[in-house]
């Protein structure tokens, strides 16, 4: 793993943190609790900062960074990012999934209990409401999300939170 120092700010990163040995985390990033970085990711806090929650898992290939002057990228507890997201000076909040190869750009949010489906790109300034799907490029309201859905969201995070307990060893 490369976890380095940018302009002498070192990441935080929680003890029971597993960071893959190919993943880099960069900078001004903290990183909570029962955390997942998975293989290939970068987490890149170099022009300003990121954060990241408890049990919440960034997978393989996603790449997290950040805008100089405008904004971090903040990301709430238990939310699980697919393979090769992008999120880019955005804020995630809780229990939330954002699918595989999806983009959240500047400025966008992504509310609580909401879904970002894969592919899709959710373009500067957007905001998913609770509970709504979004999908497409560009993304926009597809509908509420559905009993299972929400479960599932609850199902993933616990499952990858396991998952980087028993990576760690």
């Amino acid at each position: 793993m490369i976890i380095r120092p940018y302009k002498s700010i070192t990441p935080k990163i929680h003890d029971s943190v597993f960071v893959a040995q190919n993943a880099a985390v960069i900078g001004d990033v903290e990183i909570g609790a029962e955390c997942g970085i998975w293989f290939a990711v970068t987490v890149r806090g170099d022009v300003n900062d990121i954060k990241i929650g408890k049990r919440t898992n960034i997978q393989d290939g996603t790449v997290i960074h950040v805008t100089t002057d405008f904004s971090g990228t903040y990301i709430g507890d238990n939310v699980t990012v697919g393979h090769a997201a992008v999120l880019h000076a955005c804020t995630i909040e809780d229990e939330v999934l954002i699918g595989m190869q999806a983009c959240v750009m500047d400025g966008a949010v992504v509310e609580t209990r909401s879904m970002v489906a894969a592919g899709s790109l959710v373009t500067p300034g957007k905001r998913v409401k609770t509970g709504q799907l979004w999908a497409g490029r560009p993304a926009q309201y597809m509908r509420d999300l559905k009993k299972e859905e929400l479960e599932y969201i609850d199902w993933s995070s616990k499952h990858y939170a396991r998952l980087a307990k028993e990576y760690r060893g």
